[in-house]
């Protein structure tokens, strides 16, 4: 009960998401009508691809709560798809915020695990990060 009071007292709850070099800062408003809103643009307009687009709605649709929060994102380096997927773990971690029993759906689909996968960088003496020159025998 005080954690739901607690919500209901502050405007919104706040969560991070990154992935490779995109970072997306995102803001769960409760009482909300199921608008989200990404650098000030509706979502399906920033990210055009249908599954870019579906990666911000998978968290709410697992929870079961699609049209009970307002999203605000804003998103940062990367590519389009590495910033949906910072947005779905942001959205994620926000929900576990509102609820400790939001965790365990949202686990089991893997959306609460961050990718670290990044590119690894270049190392002296070589042309990309492993990549050689070519040997020559003479």
């Amino acid at each position: 009960m005080d954690k739901e009071n607690n919500i209901k007292q502050n405007k919104y709850l706040y969560s991070l998401g990154r992935r490779k070099t995109a970072v997306a800062k995102v803001k769960l408003f409760p009482n909300g009508s199921g608008k989200f809103s990404v650098n000030g643009k509706d979502y399906k307009d920033f990210f055009p691809q249908f599954t870019w687009s579906e990666n911000l709605e998978l968290p709410l649709a697992i929870v079961g709560a699609k049209d009970k929060f307002d999203v605000v994102i804003e998103t940062s380096g990367g590519g389009k798809n590495s910033s949906s997927e910072a947005c779905r773990l942001g959205i994620a971690r926000a929900l576990i915020k509102v609820s400790e029993d939001n965790k365990k759906p949202l686990r089991a689909a893997g959306y609460l695990t961050r990718d670290p996968r990044a590119k690894e960088r270049k190392k002296p003496g070589l042309k990309r990060a492993r990549r050689a020159p070519q040997w020559s025998k003479r």
